[in-house]
């Protein structure tokens, strides 16, 4: 039998997590889509800490017109300034199981521009 849509995403997110891990040095930089939001965090596993996260509810992104891409490219970089002010300059890329397309790659791509290296 076909695997449902939610299941296949979860054994993709899985197999990321087997390979991808975030470290004091290089955390992991974790994306949530949803259908209408878009969530990123930076997490340091070997101690469980989120060091950083920015989403399009925050109240400062909230206010952005545009699409829900250009929603994505400004959360990446919020993301990538939060970073940049913790200190951090290099992440892991974690897209949590969705293709690295539309919003996903757009986040990506907002963040490197904001000067975040994966």
């Amino acid at each position: 039998m076909a695997l449902s849509v939610s299941e296949r995403k979860e054994r993709i997110r899985r197999r990321i997590r087997k390979v991808s891990s975030g470290t004091a040095e290089r955390p992991r930089l974790s994306v949530f889509r949803s259908n209408s939001e878009i969530y990123a965090q930076v997490i340091d596993d070997t101690k469980g800490v989120t060091l950083a996260a920015v989403s399009s509810r925050d109240k400062a992104l909230a206010e952005t017109k545009g699409n829900k891409t250009e929603v994505a490219t400004e959360v990446g970089k919020a993301i990538a300034e939060k970073c940049k002010s913790a200190g951090i300059e290099k992440v892991a890329f974690d897209r949590g199981g969705n293709l690295y397309h539309g919003r996903v790659k757009s986040l990506a791509d907002g963040a490197r521009e904001a000067g975040l290296k994966f």
